[in-house]
């Protein structure tokens, strides 16, 4: 049997595992769900106590089923989709009723079967080319790791201090919005964008200078190395007795994180020129001036990109360890670490996630601005 073959044989085998397993598990759910497993108000919930639960039980057996009868694959992943947002939905309904998950198997086994069938439904819509495969298929991913942390946490009785559920964090993003928005402004629209631009800028422009003098970038690559094995933690201390308190600080940690990142990557790009590509521009008598900016830094973008997306998270890690020896009263790491001393882990995951959305932004953006200014390039057709 040829590779080809036996890959489709596991897929369909994954295929009927995952679809009659959820079919399965609903049954022995249902009558486990019927018995005494939890108490709301001083009294047993039995044969669901007047929950809805029957009705998603049934909702994802005849999705589950529909998709199989679908005409396209396609059509049948987003028809069992309904039927996994159903199977998701179960345990949240349960836990809003004041059941307690911890004390029966039923529930568990079911979602193992509905994360199963997950699986192969975004298996199925990857194949599809476009926005489903890029963004659609991203997005749902995120979104089950949400509502399976959120079922997790609550279902376990996971205590707020250890690790929130993800409705806290939200609640805490809403409750302290506008401390949050100084702590952004104050981190990424004063200190990150500055050190930012100072470093990529300064990173690039002794890239070019060293790519004309040939032992500058002899002596400057070992200290490259070097600088990246210096830990951040050890240059804010040192940067805030420099600069102070304020924003120069953090700008300067940046600088010295994003300095070498782009110096590198950009060398690498200029070196990346095919020599017949350098001996057709000496044939049309281009200088370096003109050989730079008409050959060797287009063939680069893909390198300067790189560099960029790279420093993009660097900038924000550094700001926000260095807010933690010295800032203003405000700022994502001086929010952070007074939250901590006072035991309010909700406002730190709020801060993390901010931190963590800017840092996703940051490098998402940069990555639609290399895929829509570099599309001719033969590394961006590959993709």
């Amino acid at each position: 049997m040829s590779r080809q073959a036996t890959t489709n044989t596991h897929t369909t085998s994954l295929r009927t595992a995952a679809d009659w397993g959820l079919v399965a598990v609903a049954l022995p759910t249902l009558a486990a769900l019927t018995q005494p497993i939890g108490a709301r108000g001083g009294e047993t919930l039995g044969w669901f106590g007047g929950s809805l639960a029957p009705l998603f039980l049934i909702g994802v057996v005849l999705t589950v089923l529909a998709g199989r009868t679908a005409p396209t694959r396609i059509k049948g992943a987003w028809t069992e989709l309904a039927g996994i947002v159903l199977a998701w939905l179960l345990p949240l309904h349960l836990l809003d009723e004041g059941v307690d998950l911890s004390a029966g198997a039923g529930v568990w086994l079911f979602l193992v079967a509905a994360i199963l069938q997950l699986w192969r439904v975004l298996g199925a819509l990857s194949a599809r080319p476009g926005w489903t495969r890029s963004v659609v298929v991203p997005g749902l991913f995120g979104l089950g790791l949400l509502i399976a942390w959120e079922i997790l946490v609550r279902g376990f009785q996971v205590p707020a201090i250890l690790l929130p559920a993800p409705s806290r964090i939200a609640g805490a993003l809403v409750q302290h919005a506008p401390v949050l928005w100084d702590d952004f402004r104050q981190t990424v629209l004063i200190s990150v964008l500055r050190g930012y631009l100072l470093g990529c800028g300064a990173g690039f422009a002794v890239a070019i200078l060293a790519d004309r003098v040939p032992f500058l970038a002899r002596g400057l690559l070992p200290l490259g190395n070097l600088a990246s094995a210096i830990p951040v933690v050890g240059i804010a201390p040192i940067m805030v007795m420099w600069f102070g308190f304020d924003w120069q600080s953090k700008a300067a940690v940046i600088v010295v994180m994003t300095f070498f990142p782009m110096l590198v990557n950009t060398l690498a790009g200029l070196s990346s020129a095919e020599r017949i590509q350098l001996d057709l521009m000496r044939s049309y008598a281009a200088g370096y001036g003109r050989t730079l900016v008409k050959l060797r830094l287009p063939n680069a973008l893909p390198f300067l990109f790189n560099g960029l997306k790279i420093n993009s998270t660097l900038a924000l890690i550094g700001a926000i360890v260095a807010e933690f020896f010295g800032t203003p009263v405000v700022g994502m790491g001086f929010r952070i670490s007074t939250e901590v001393a006072r035991m309010n882990l909700d406002v730190v995951w709020a801060s993390i996630t901010v931190a963590a959305l800017t840092g996703s932004g940051l490098y998402g953006g940069l990555a639609l601005l290399e895929r829509a200014t570099t599309a001719w390039h033969p590394s961006m057709r590959r993709r």
